[in-house]
């Protein structure tokens, strides 16, 4: 499936392999020259999938005072995401290197391979004011490439060795393997993690998030996470309108959540930003054409769902929440400092709605 759009054509045709052996394509595309491409490479491991390692020269990313969020700082080892959502709001981000926000996307993954050292070296500066790091906020890092390249115990470890603060969110069950490490951190500092699920139903989830752990598997993750000694926020966003904002659907789902200790959820309904809307939409018209109609009346306006809608959601969403004896986000970040000089702005998973950041808001977004 490809967005139709001229300009989103893939860019990558040159790599090849055969066999169990991995070929190199050091040929760089315009778009990853900009970013110091070190060589492409596919394995038979990770079929259909091109991973473009590149030196990164920064590490750190600063997120727009406007964004009104509790943290101001993000590390993201990876771009593009083999987990495949539909939804996903960071697919425009590809289109800077030159790829589509398509397939694109979802099969030609950037890995910093040096960013554990350059993380190190940030940390280290004296500027540095150890305020809390939000990892995951743009692509997954515990999607399917971080079991090739290993790059979060290193970030995780850079983070606590430096005092500095730092929260996790995945839909990925890799982060079992590194549940000890991060107990351990949470010894040394205050450390969040959040776990995304917002798609019960086993043939919807399929069909929207083709590349995920499936929901069962992500709650047994959530009971991981509370075995080993941390809570476990959980993020039930986004909700899809028609799809999974049914009472039933949103009731089942808290509650399964809440039968696996989670200790907390937010939860709020998509937003469709650009390239992204058109990749969903796309997905929309083949999966559930009768729905093509509704959703060009929700988000003609815009990107964001309109405020009746958000107001709906809200109010059935909170007695389920108490029903199931789930808290709201009620995580803490250490407060903003003096800033750092860092790279240019990534969109994160929480730019949601500015009614949906305010205080009085239920459930926090």
């Amino acid at each position: 499936m490809r967005i139709d759009r001229s300009s989103n054509v893939r860019s990558n045709r040159r790599v090849r392999w055969s066999g169990q052996g991995i070929a190199v394509d050091d040929g760089a595309l315009p778009g990853l020259e900009r970013i110091g491409l070190v060589r492409s490479v596919r394995t038979p491991q990770f079929d259909g999938i091109t991973f473009h390692e590149v030196l990164c020269k920064s590490a750190l990313n600063k997120i727009p005072a406007a964004a009104m969020l509790p943290f101001r700082f993000t590390v993201n080892g990876y771009r593009g995401c083999s987990h495949a959502c539909r939804y996903c709001f960071a697919r425009p981000t590809h289109e800077y290197l030159e790829f589509d926000p398509g397939e694109d996307f979802d099969s030609q993954i950037v890995v910093k391979t040096n960013i554990v050292d350059v993380l190190r070296r940030e940390l280290g500066r004296p500027s540095w004011r150890r305020e809390t790091v939000a990892l995951g906020t743009n692509t997954d890092p515990y999607q399917r490439a971080e079991g090739r390249y290993e790059l979060m115990p290193g970030i995780i470890t850079a983070l606590a060795a430096s005092g500095t603060p730092l929260s996790i969110l995945t839909k990925g069950t890799l982060l079992r393997r590194d549940l000890d490490l991060i107990a351990d951190v949470a010894q040394q500092v205050p450390v969040s993690v959040a776990i995304s699920l917002a798609v019960g139903d086993a043939d919807l989830h399929r069909a929207v998030e083709p590349g995920t752990p499936s929901p069962q598997a992500r709650l047994g993750l959530i009971a991981a996470v509370r075995d080993a000694g941390l809570d476990c926020h959980v993020m039930v966003a986004p909700v899809l309108p028609h799809l999974t904002d049914s009472t039933e659907d949103l009731d089942r789902l808290l509650g399964l959540i809440a039968e696996a200790g989670a200790t907390s959820v937010t939860v709020f309904g998509l937003h469709l930003r650009s390239s992204t809307r058109g990749w969903f939409m796309t997905w929309l018209a083949r999966s559930h054409p009768e729905l093509v109609a509704p959703y060009r009346q929700l988000y003609r306006r815009g990107a964001y769902l309109p405020a009746d809608y958000r107001d709906m959601l809200r109010e059935r969403v909170a007695p389920l929440i108490d029903k199931h004896g789930l808290a709201r986000d009620h995580r803490q970040f250490t407060p903003v400092a003096s800033p750092v000089v860092v790279p240019e702005p990534q969109p994160t998973l929480f730019d949601v709605a500015p009614e949906a950041l305010r205080p009085s808001s239920r459930p926090r977004a």
